[in-house]
């Protein structure tokens, strides 16, 4: 018995000292990846002045989804708080206490925007500008110029902090932690890109969608999701779009309410946001998504 008891003890301990240094493992690429820096060319961007570019700047910020972590007021606050996933906060926008882009340039606004990267370099964490990287200069500009005409909002927040679970799906590349890793830095950006509507128009506009609704847009378990959360909708016409009609889809998207009777949840759905695009987005979009081959969700 003392033997079966001995080599239990050394069979636990080893496996102990596994998971450690596992646990360790993880910890150094994880903070690897964190600590990387990026070095990006400025991209020349004249900020509008006019009060209708701040008006669209205004809108653009809305159906772009910025408010839904940056808060309305921009001063932005927590949007996950989990001992196991970690801590996160979005940024406080304005130019009062807490202001996470106090002496940003143009330049370092582009940069935060469309490519995830801070003034120091770094990533910026859970930002989602994959979605944001192809936006034209036009828009960026209009965004900024709006962005930077706020008034100040004096909110601190607290330090990003990584739980275990959410360093392990870090590391298994299941949380999108870091958006500079996911942009492909090199890439043009069109200076403008005048609105119709047209298939091409509505891939511009999805590419917000994305980021709960899969890149390929047949919906699944979103990323960084908690246990029991509902998937995203199948976006493609193998969901429920293939049998809705541009007048269902479009008052879906304003009124929150799907032609099946479904209200959606505004938490999950921002549909009061979508309900700001224009009935040329709204169509453009739709032309998009039903251009899509049906796809079910992966898994």
């Amino acid at each position: 018995m003392k033997k079966v008891l001995k080599w239990l003890g050394i069979l636990l301990a080893g496996l102990v000292g596994l998971l450690l240094i596992v646990f360790l493992v993880g910890f150094l690429l994880s903070e690897r990846r964190i600590d990387k820096t990026y070095t990006l060319d400025d991209e020349s961007l004249t900020l509008p002045t006019d009060a209708a570019s701040l008006t669209e700047g205004q809108r653009l910020v809305s159906i772009r989804g910025c408010v839904d972590c940056h808060e309305p007021d921009f001063g932005g606050g927590a949007f996950i708080d989990d001992p196991m996933i970690g801590t996160f906060a979005a940024a406080n926008l304005t130019s009062g206490e807490g202001s996470a882009t106090a002496g940003y340039t143009v330049a370092d606004w582009e940069q935060a925007i469309r490519h995830g990267v801070g003034a120091d370099g770094h990533s910026l964490i859970i930002m989602p500008s994959y979605e944001f990287a192809g936006l034209s200069d036009e828009q960026v500009a209009q965004m900024v110029a709006y962005l930077t005409s706020l008034p100040p909002v004096d909110r601190v927040a607290a330090e990003p902090q990584l739980g275990p679970l959410g360093r392990a799906l870090f590391v298994m590349n299941q949380l999108p932690l870091l958006p500079a890793e996911m942009v492909d830095h090199s890439a043009a950006h069109p200076a403008a890109f005048p609105a119709e509507a047209s298939v091409e128009y509505g891939r511009y506009m999805a590419a917000t969608c994305t980021g709960c609704h899969m890149p390929n847009l047949a919906g699944g378990v979103v990323p960084g999701s908690a246990p029991g959360d509902l998937p995203s909708a199948n976006l493609t016409p193998a969901g429920n779009l293939g049998h809705w009609t541009l007048e269902d889809f479009q008052r879906t998207l304003r009124d929150g309410v799907t032609p099946e009777g479904k209200e959606l949840d505004p938490a999950v759905m921002p549909w009061p946001l979508t309900a700001q695009m224009t009935e040329v987005e709204l169509e453009a979009l739709w032309l998009y998504l039903q251009s899509l081959p049906p796809t079910e969700p992966a898994g």
